[in-house]
């Protein structure tokens, strides 16, 4: 079995949502980079989604949008965001890892080199927000043909003819947009959460993971008791951006991601 079915299996059994943090690689640099993606399962995390630095990424909102350009400025690479998930993977087997981006970098650095370098390297599952199922077979039927995840991607304007086409090949889990927006946008209801989470589990047996405008503990917890993970990610680059230095940097992310994990955690407890 995936790490990632195994983590969500594990997670079921204790009556808890997935704790899913994103983080740019190379944000911002390469060692402070790698020294938070190697602190966040201690602090937490039960998925890891490490972003792929692109010049161009258009479903992201500024926080994420600033965190490609200083990953960009400081030269990182897709060869060097492999290479932070080997060793990130030296230290640790157990987290899933699922990068996540666009294809133009995939596609430039070759998608049958890409696969097979991102899976040795210790990749579970990708989420590649530009590519629709129309395109399976330029990158998730390869993928997923070497063992590794495809997870998409459904928003509020995924409609009940549209969501089978979505989720037709989708493996992993699934990753529900829960607002019409870019990253680090409003959050959504409540109320709206729990109608997609229902709407989303007739339509697969996949776990559902929600993210887009979830930002503190509180919020994480409220949403960890309607879905199977909770995806923070905007929040935690901010604290990247407001570091002083290096070692706030790191302190700042893996201190907010202990505070999201005690709030996902503990969510279904009462």
């Amino acid at each position: 079995m995936s790490r990632l079915h195994t983590r969500f299996a594990e997670l079921r059994e204790q009556n808890r949502a997935a704790l899913v943090t994103f983080v740019t690689a190379g944000d911002p640099d390469y060692a402070t980079s790698l020294a938070i993606l190697k602190g966040l399962p201690e602090a937490g995390a039960d998925v890891i989604e490490l972003g792929m630095p692109f010049t161009d990424p258009m479903a992201d909102g500024p926080a994420i949008q600033l965190a490609n350009i200083r990953a960009l400025a400081n030269k990182q690479t897709l060869a060097k965001t492999l290479q932070m998930v080997r060793e990130f993977r030296a230290s640790n087997d157990s987290t899933p890892l699922v990068l996540m981006g666009y294809f133009n970098p995939i596609h430039k650095y070759g998608v049958a080199r890409f696969v097979a370098d991102a899976k040795a390297a210790g990749v579970d599952g990708l989420i590649v927000v530009d590519l629709p199922p129309e395109h399976n077979e330029d990158l998730c039927l390869p993928a997923q043909a070497a063992g590794l995840d495809f997870i998409r991607l459904t928003t509020p304007t995924t409609d009940d003819a549209r969501l089978p086409v979505v989720l037709e090949g989708s493996s992993g889990f699934v990753y529900y947009v829960s607002v019409a927006g870019v990253t680090g946008a409003n959050a959504a209801t409540l109320e709206h959460v729990e109608q997609a989470v229902a709407r989303l589990r007739r339509h697969t047996d996949l776990p559902v993971a929600i993210g887009f405008g979830i930002r503190t503990p509180e919020h994480a917890a409220s949403v960890a008791r309607l879905a199977d993970g909770v995806v923070v990610g905007s929040a935690l680059v901010e604290q990247i951006a407001g570091a002083a230095n290096p070692a706030q940097a790191v302190d700042g992310v893996l201190g907010l991601c202990r505070q999201l994990a005690d709030g996902v955690h503990s969510a279904r407890k009462a």
